[in-house]
């Protein structure tokens, strides 16, 4: 009986003794399922109001905290030929032990003596240097005794100048009494003459006064010629202290210019003495590179190049190796729009690859399996996958990640962003709106202090 109808049966007829009705009326199983479905819905508006952590997922990858416990690949500074491995794949070495042995491959190596050759030239070329140092020493002392020479000399001539000027003036002076006396002899002589004419002097006194007056008058030619000498004398004296000057200038600068050749001749064999000593060290070090040894303690994890004699260029990778010391972190990329609900020392939640974990991405406190990390660096630009790079590090209030887990396994991140009721986060989800956009308590307070 459906009772869809406006007249009733129940009113006209008795249908209390018909056995399908009894059956059905008696059933009371309709009011339980009332009530169950009273009790959900109240039980659902209660859950409505429970809070909600809002969160962003994003896969990622196990890493390291830094960049030197990152796995890495060793290089060859140098091209060479692999010659003998002395580890295998799995090995695990310590800072500095060799890895393999390599040989040359380019001719300009070859010489097994190279070093040794190069440190015989670089002392050739010292005692080269020492050589030249001599010599501009022996230089300057030759100059310094010309100097000394030069100021003799010229002092010397200079005496001799001074002498023959003298001798000039006493010259003259012997000029003048000469000339005095000449005079004399002409007034006698006159005298005379005239008392001879007269016949009061006699022949005699006349011709000796006459000789005398030749006598005087030589001696005024010879104190004129004497003159002439000695004013020649002046000049040749200044002549030779003119020549002296320009002679041991000449030998002077002759001697500087000796000076200057060795000087450059000697910086000359210091350069090539330095670059000697450059090749000599670069040779050294060369040698050393023969070996390739380990940067850092780890495990060699793959041979790039293998077997022997196999050739490779400088800076190719040879071996892989992993760090044994390292401690983990994530990496993990976000979206553009939950880049700014992301900040320095944000909260997450880590879930490991391979690790059971039971998750209610809203209430990481029920959930089982989980990690606590924080995020320690965020990428400024973008990655080639569209988004942004973030890192995280283990949360040391909370539990210590297992220690199982290696470099590159994969990782599931929630960040944890605002508690919400249940039905805010509802309705956030179904209008397709981000989660709330907030700052982090210690910048809030620190623009607060600002303002």
């Amino acid at each position: 009986m459906l009772n869809i109808s406006t007249n009733s049966v129940n009113n006209d007829v008795d249908i209390s003794h018909f056995k399908s009705v009894k059956k059905a009326h008696n059933k009371k199983h309709y009011k339980h399922f009332n009530r169950l479905l009273i009790t959900f819905g109240v039980i659902g508006i209660i859950i409505l109001f429970l809070p909600w952590t809002q969160n962003i997922t994003a896969n990622g990858l196990v890493t390291t905290l830094t960049p030197d416990q990152r796995p890495q690949t060793i290089q060859s500074p140098i091209p060479g030929r692999i010659e003998k491995w002395y580890v295998r794949e799995g090995d695990k070495v310590k800072k500095g032990d060799t890895l393999l042995f390599i040989s040359e491959i380019k001719n300009e190596y070859f010489d097994p003596d190279l070093v040794e050759r190069t440190e015989q030239q670089i002392e050739a070329k010292s005692s080269s240097v020492a050589s030249y140092t001599e010599k501009v020493k022996a230089l300057n002392n030759q100059i310094g005794a010309l100097s000394k020479e030069r100021q003799l000399k010229l002092e010397q001539a200079k005496n001799k100048v001074i002498q023959s000027t003298y001798k000039v003036t006493s010259d003259s002076i012997d000029l003048e009494a000469v000339k005095i006396n000449l005079n004399i002899a002409e007034r006698q002589f006159g005298a005379i003459e005239k008392l001879y004419e007269e016949g009061i002097k006699s022949l005699t006194d006349f011709e000796t006064k006459k000789a005398k007056l030749q006598e005087t008058r030589a001696k005024l030619i010879s104190q004129e010629n004497k003159l002439l000498g000695s004013k020649n004398q002046v000049i040749n004296a200044k002549i030779e202290l003119n020549k002296i000057g320009a002679e041991y200038a000449e030998k002077i600068a002759k001697a500087q210019s000796n000076k200057f050749t060795a000087q450059s001749s000697g910086f000359d064999a210091e350069a090539q003495v330095t670059k000697l000593e450059n090749n000599f060290t670069n040779y050294s070090m060369r040698n050393d590179m023969y070996y390739i040894k380990a940067p850092q303690d780890g495990y060699i994890s793959k041979a790039i190049k293998g077997g022997i004699g196999e050739t490779f260029k400088a800076g190719e990778q040879i071996v892989g190796i992993m760090p044994s010391i390292y401690d983990v972190a994530i990496e993990t990329y976000v979206n553009p729009i939950d880049l700014p609900l992301v900040h320095l020392g944000e909260e997450f939640r880590v879930q490991f690859d391979g690790w059971p974990a039971i998750v209610f991405s809203g209430w990481p406190n029920v959930s089982y399996g989980t990690y606590g990390a924080k995020v320690v660096a965020i990428e400024r630009f973008i990655s080639p996958n569209g988004k942004f790079r973030i890192l995280l590090s283990p949360d040391q209030n909370d539990h210590t990640w297992p220690e199982a887990i290696r470099v590159g396994s994969g990782a599931k991140t929630i960040g944890l962003l605002e508690d919400v009721p249940i039905g805010f986060e509802l309705w956030r989800k179904l209008n397709g709106f981000p989660p709330n956009y907030y700052q982090p308590e210690g910048n809030q307070k620190a623009k607060a202090v600002k303002k």
